[in-house]
């Protein structure tokens, strides 16, 4: 049985590695993209190809999707993953800012798509985007910058696009917008507001990285085959009104 490739972008962050290590659990070879070397070289394992890519750099991703439709002939899931938040607040937000924020979190995710729909056509079953998206996206009594929103509203855009685009041709594309998650990206926010976003979880405490992939996993897994279009809302019920 042939495995399943898996590219997982921001691959060494600490979401990436927990979807990473979840989707090597459910059998799938994954190649980890990511800036970080020395992050992907720790995560070296059976199942498990690491490739150092500037994920602002569009040309940078072509050259990564052509190794790895090279070594593995082709791809069956894209987790777009990398991504930051750049904290300047409005309207003090420098230019160049602005379009670093787009670029990783939008723009890389785009140059992704484009190069892993190519390399997913001939695959068998049911091919798998997804897009890890935000809160941030829609709910505006937290606190994000717009900058930051707008490149993962961006992004969930793309996500019902190519949903719609693609669907004939058996490629499923969602988004998964998690609220609070503990991950490196906690040390952007300040004491007083990280404080504040996690009282304001029902729980009383953050999501963890496991369980945001356990969702990505899930959608992966055939029975996510009949979900496409989708913003699934990860926030323990903080937003139902």
């Amino acid at each position: 049985m042939m495995t399943k490739v898996a590219v997982v972008t921001g691959a060494a962050g600490g979401l990436g590695r927990a979807i990473s290590a979840r989707l090597m659990a459910d059998g799938l070879h994954v190649v980890g993209m990511d800036i970080d070397a020395a992050g992907l070289a720790e995560m070296a394992a059976p199942g498990f190809t690491g490739l150092r890519v500037d994920l602002m750099d569009a040309e940078a991703i072509a050259s990564a999707f052509a190794e790895v439709g090279a070594a593995h002939g082709g791809v069956d899931a894209l987790v777009n993953n990398a991504g930051t938040c750049f904290m300047s607040d409005f309207p003090h937000i420098p230019a160049q800012e602005l379009e670093a924020q787009m670029r990783l979190n939008f723009s890389g995710a785009f140059h992704c798509c484009q190069a892993a729909i190519p390399l997913m056509e001939g695959r068998p079953g049911v091919r798998k985007i997804v897009n890890i998206s935000s809160n941030g996206a829609y709910n505006f009594e937290v606190f994000d910058p717009p900058h930051y929103r707008a490149s993962k509203a961006a992004l969930d855009t793309l996500t019902k696009d190519l949903a719609r685009r693609y669907a004939r041709e058996k490629i499923a594309v969602n988004s998964i917008a998690p609220a609070m998650t503990e991950t490196p990206l906690f040390k952007v926010l300040t004491e007083d507001v990280l404080a504040r976003a996690i009282s304001a979880m029902p729980h009383g405490h953050a999501m963890q990285p496991s369980e945001i992939a356990a969702w990505v996993g899930f959608l992966i897994s055939s029975a996510g085959d009949v979900s496409s279009g989708n913003v699934i809302i990860l926030n323990q019920g903080r937003d139902v009104r």
